[in-house]
């Protein structure tokens, strides 16, 4: 199989054309209610709206009767974001779509999704024509078989980009596989974040020659190495002992009960001769069970403390505090923190899987361990914890900015929207 283009270049057309317009379809958008959610989308298609024109149909997930639920739910709360927005200068478009919860523990009814999300978006169809010159579905599945089925009704090439879960778990439902290759087969073109995501969706179904590595970009100008003590004073976090700090969804699937493990056993041996501090940035369904263990740690040495979801300017102040960042994920794409992390000159501890060993040297930027091995965990957290690693060597080893991985976007959206040939960079 031919290696797909690392960076891909547009070959501009010698005729002058219009400006690129383009249709994102996506569920992983930030919005009023969820303000945080999915910054790498937003960074990377705000980074793409100061190339070209983009519009956003930000899909809300709803099902019948979803206002009388108030917040005790996400769809209930997600009820209160607005039709129409502008985020970051981009217009975003809120269709809802109806959907089918807990298909995850029931994948055979996985596939009715796509054109639930369809039918959503299909009532949008007149003010969406002639307006466009490429759709892109952002996530395989449901947004980018929907996006495919609606590219067909605009008479539009499409483009599909994705992420990790999307790939690596759903992709995997046997119930799914048909419409995720007939979705791949007729994209202009696919985009992986990771040579190995890129490999798995041409095993998925899309045609190698159509098959692109995109990597994702950083904010280094927002995460950059810091002084500890001033991040930590402004992030009010302990001014002594060794902090291991974890960003993301706090759910099972990142490895927080390993991650727990892996504290708690720091904590009955304390082989190293300061406190040991974790600290959990984020949300999600495992919020009150990481709670009661937090409260077990209290009055400890060390304690563990749930900071809850943070704007990215927050995060890098929490990374700048932090003495490793820690992921010991089952799967994953390439996480945007492993990146932000090594931007702002901090080693990371994560497991073996998906990208992350695309960005992670083991033993140079970070330690690499097999997930759901706790005892390997721990040794790598007090390895990380008790060796010098050099600040602007992390730097060094980080992506470039979201302009240039933008500028790669650009250049396959081009491609696929007047038919001009890419060629590596």
């Amino acid at each position: 199989m031919p290696d797909p283009p690392d960076r891909p270049r547009h070959k501009q057309p010698q005729k002058q054309r219009s400006p690129l317009r383009v249709l994102a379809v996506t569920r992983l958008f930030p919005n009023r209610v969820e303000p945080f959610a999915c910054a790498f989308q937003r960074q990377q298609l705000g980074a793409l709206a100061r190339r070209c024109s983009v519009e956003v149909l930000a899909a809300i997930p709803t099902v019948a009767g979803a206002s009388l639920l108030g917040d005790r739910t996400r769809v209930g709360r997600l009820t209160r974001v607005p039709s129409r927005d502008e985020i970051e200068g981009i217009p975003v478009l809120h269709p809802r779509v109806p959907y089918l919860p807990g298909v995850s523990a029931l994948p055979v009814l996985a596939p009715l999704n796509a054109p639930l999300y369809l039918a959503g978006l299909l009532p949008h169809l007149p003010r969406l024509r002639g307006r466009f010159d490429v759709v892109l579905g952002a996530f395989l599945y449901p947004d980018a078989c929907a996006a495919a089925a609606l590219s067909r009704a605009l008479g539009l090439p499409y483009a599909i980009k994705t992420h990790g879960t999307d790939v690596n778990v759903v992709a995997g439902w046997p119930s799914l596989r048909p419409m995720i290759a007939r979705a791949l087969r007729g994209a202009a073109f696919s985009i992986g974040v990771s040579r190995p995501m890129v490999d798995a969706l041409v095993r998925l179904g899309a045609p190698p020659e159509r098959t692109v590595l995109i990597a994702n970009g950083v904010d280094r100008g927002l995460f950059r190495p810091r002084d500890p003590c001033c991040a930590r004073r402004a992030a009010g976090l302990p001014d002594n002992g060794l902090i291991v700090l974890f960003v993301g969804l706090l759910d099972k699937d990142k490895g927080l009960r390993e991650l727990c493990a892996a504290f708690e056993a720091i904590q009955r041996a304390r082989p190293l001769p300061s406190p040991v501090h974790l600290v959990l940035v984020g949300e999600g369904a495992m919020g009150r069970e990481l709670a009661a263990q937090a409260a077990r740690h209290v009055a400890g040495p060390g304690q563990m403390i749930l900071a809850g979801p943070r704007s990215l300017a927050e995060v890098a102040r929490y990374l700048g505090a932090s003495d490793v960042l820690a992921l010991p994920s089952y799967h994953e794409g390439t996480p945007n923190v492993v990146l932000e992390a090594l931007a702002a000159g901090r080693p990371v501890v994560a497991t073996r899987v998906g990208g992350i060993p695309d960005v992670i040297t083991h033993g140079a930027t970070g330690l690499l361990i097999p997930a759901k091995d706790v005892a390997a965990l721990t040794d790598a957290l007090v390895e990380a914890l008790s060796r010098p690693w050099d600040p602007e060597l992390l730097r060094a080893s980080a992506p470039p900015s979201w302009a240039e991985s933008a500028g790669a976007l650009y250049d396959v959206l081009a491609a696929a929207a007047w038919g001009a040939p890419l060629e590596a960079a």
